[in-house]
């Protein structure tokens, strides 16, 4: 005989529970990447480059905002004469 926890609960009980048939997940390896010297020279020598570039085009932009300030404050003097 089946007797419920709570008896006066409308909800039936489950039919069936989940029990995992491998509770323990499958370790798989990763695949070994193999990088020869002269890549490994390139990608470094490209990070530079890339890293060069980002920063000349970064003082770029600082001079262009600087420069601007300065030709608005000398066109604010102008008119102001």
């Amino acid at each position: 005989m089946f007797l419920p926890k709570y008896p006066d609960s409308p909800t039936p009980p489950p039919a069936h529970t989940h029990t995992p048939t491998d509770p323990t997940p499958v370790q798989r390896p990763l695949p070994s990447v193999s990088i020869d010297r002269n890549a490994g020279a390139a990608l470094v020598v490209g990070g530079v480059v890339l890293t060069a570039l980002l920063a000349t085009v970064a003082v770029t932009a600082i001079s262009v905002a600087v420069a601007a300030v300065v030709l608005r404050s000398q066109l604010r003097e102008h008119h102001r004469r």
